[in-house]
């Protein structure tokens, strides 16, 4: 398992700079960096200066897709490009993800591919973002669940799929996000008894110790055409929150949805694009 003490070791005993970026060189954007038998995809930010340690956000791909869409989606690696952000974006076998059970091999790799990031790029372990869409929504909070500790997430952005609601999690991010479709018919949205639009976080909401106290935000929009509607839970154990964001749309990743979690948890003003 790699807790956070394990990522800092791994920080602190980095190559050489020239054999780091001879190992950065090996593999980027459309071609994947090779992990045993497994691989995954990068994306360097704009304008980085080679040197400098860099938030990274690990994007779990959607069902019969690979890691090569991820950093070349516009809604995913163009926010994580103007941030600043380092994007990973890991190659499921069979263009698919073994999420629905506890410690899956999947898990373990998730874990193997942030070691080997660390291991070729200057990273902040304390900015380490978990996110992905659909069946790679479901494989992030999976990750979150058996590992979010041990790999110090510091927040999960699920988008349109979660695991079971009822599952009890051994681990858990430091903060939570997420997005779903009130129309989704593809991965349909988890309402609780009695209608309840807030049960697709309860399962976080339990984990991280949060109140019942929710705070109804508002409404917000990056783009014109569509409203997104904000709830969230201030009063969570460590200072931390949970926060869900629902659309009156279906099975997609909202414009500037991505870009504005990563500006609010960076301390950015939120922009779009």
């Amino acid at each position: 398992m790699i807790r956070p003490l394990a990522i800092a070791a791994l920080l602190s005993a980095l190559p050489t700079l020239s054999a780091a970026e001879t190992q950065r060189d090996t593999c980027h954007i459309d071609v994947p960096c090779a992990l045993g038998d497994r691989s995954y995809h990068v994306r360097e930010p704009d304008g980085w200066d080679g040197t400098s340690p860099m938030p990274v956000l690990i994007h779990f791909h959607g069902w019969q897709r690979t890691g090569a869409l991820p950093v070349q989606h516009q809604r995913i690696s163009d926010a994580t490009q103007r941030r600043g952000v380092l994007l990973i974006a890991p190659n499921g076998l069979r263009k698919t993800w073994n999420m629905w059970s506890a410690e899956t091999e999947d898990v373990q790799f998730a874990a193997d591919v942030l070691a080997d990031v660390a291991a070729r790029y200057p990273i902040n372990p304390d900015d380490i973002f978990l996110s992905g869409y659909s069946y790679g929504s479901i494989m992030a909070w999976r990750v979150a669940c058996d590992r979010g500790t041990d790999m110090n997430i510091r927040a999960l952005l699920g988008i349109s799929g979660t695991i079971n609601l009822s599952e009890t999690c051994a681990q858990a991010p430091r903060e939570a996000r997420h997005v779903h479709g009130l129309k989704d018919n593809v991965l349909d949205y988890p309402y609780g008894p009695d209608g309840d639009t807030t049960h697709p976080v309860s399962l976080w909401r339990d984990r991280l110790d949060c109140s019942d106290t929710q705070t109804d935000v508002g409404d917000w929009s990056q783009v014109d055409f569509l409203t997104l509607t904000r709830t969230e839970w201030q009063d969570c154990a460590g200072g931390t929150k949970v926060t869900l964001d629902t659309h009156p749309g279906g099975h997609f990743i909202p414009h500037g949805w991505i870009a504005r979690q990563l500006d609010e948890l960076l301390g950015r003003e939120p922009v779009y694009p």
